[in-house]
């Protein structure tokens, strides 16, 4: 079973040096270490850390890249906020 993190839990690391998050599709990723590697820069990814990045993404890539990567980068997924 994959780590479950709020979405508090995925802003909180919004730097490289805190661990930079993103949210695809409701699946966390681990950025820190791919920034340098981004082809369309690290600027970029910078600027998306510990946020939900699914429309940024989706705009420049398909799921290919995402199948691709995920493998290296998915770390857990949100959970879901509980309903009153």
């Amino acid at each position: 079973m994959s780590k479950q993190f709020t979405t508090a839990d995925v802003a909180a690391h919004n730097t490289v040096e805190k661990g930079l998050h993103i949210i695809i599709d409701n699946d966390v990723y681990e950025m820190s270490g791919f920034v340098d590697e981004h082809p369309g820069g690290a600027k970029i990814l910078k600027r998306v850390g510990g946020k939900d990045a699914s429309k940024q993404f989706w705009k420049y890539h398909n799921e290919s890249v995402l199948k691709k990567y995920s493998p290296k980068l998915k770390i857990g997924t949100v959970k879901e906020a509980a309903k009153l």
